[in-house]
């Protein structure tokens, strides 16, 4: 299926890390300006376009008529090091960077797009560490962005104890996955973690809270080739009607 939008991008200035960072956002093909807009932001972005074909799905699940109006946005890293430094719990650049997509990214897209401009209809999605980061900013900024999705996400005790000091868990809408033969992932640092464990312990504890929580399990690893597979019910579990 070809793709009906247009891919659209704006470089930002980035006063919190000091660096110009390109943010890209696909429109779809009946886009208006007449309508408001919900907001999906996509840490590993290019990922996302790529591998997990966003676009395509959006023109899919838009024409079916299943999800509501969404503009899928991507941010993409420089190298792993970068990424680490973002993303990481523990990253010397994540305050930064959660930072910069509130005050710099958001008023952005507001501008160039009509969007609700309320945090219910903004969502952070991401893979492996960019899922962790996408829940710890949700978590920081709990009436920027209301929804969270995850898929695989670097679970480790600085992210518990944020989740286990936070009053406003129960304000987000959660969608989790893990693979269920994720034992043996190789992380940026060359270490093999169990990813299973620690997000099964996470679940645990974010069914506890009583908020708006999904979770599953997939029959896979740590690869796109799961997580591709798994968006269309991610989105549609998210952003449909």
């Amino acid at each position: 299926m070809g793709r009906n939008g247009k891919m659209l991008d704006k470089d930002i200035d980035s006063t919190y890390l000091k660096e110009k960072i390109k943010v890209k956002w696909y429109q779809p093909e009946a886009f208006t300006p007449l309508k408001s807009y919900h907001i999906c932001i996509m840490q590993d972005g290019n990922d996302y376009f790529q591998m997990g074909k966003v676009a395509t799905l959006s023109d899919q699940l838009h024409e079916e008529g299943v999800i509501e109006d969404t503009i899928f946005v991507g941010i993409h890293y420089n190298d792993k090091y970068d990424r680490q430094d973002k993303y990481h719990p523990d990253g010397a650049k994540q305050a930064d960077y959660m930072s910069f997509l509130v005050h710099e990214v958001i008023p952005m897209l507001d501008e160039v797009i009509p969007t609700h401009q309320v945090g219910g209809s903004r969502t952070l999605m991401g893979d492996s560490l960019a899922g962790t980061l996408a829940l710890m900013t949700a978590l920081k900024y709990p009436h920027t962005f209301g929804k969270v999705i995850m898929q695989s996400p670097y679970v480790d005790d600085t992210l518990i104890q944020v989740i286990k000091d936070t009053k406003t868990i129960d304000t987000i809408d959660i969608y989790h996955t893990i693979g269920n033969k994720e034992t043996k992932v190789q992380t940026t640092s060359g270490s093999i973690e169990d990813f299973l464990t620690p997000n099964r312990e996470l679940h645990n504890l974010l069914k506890a809270y009583g908020s708006s929580y999904v979770y599953h399990e997939l029959d896979g690893i740590h690869t796109w080739k799961y997580w591709q597979q798994d968006l269309k019910r991610a989105m549609i579990t998210m952003f449909g009607y």
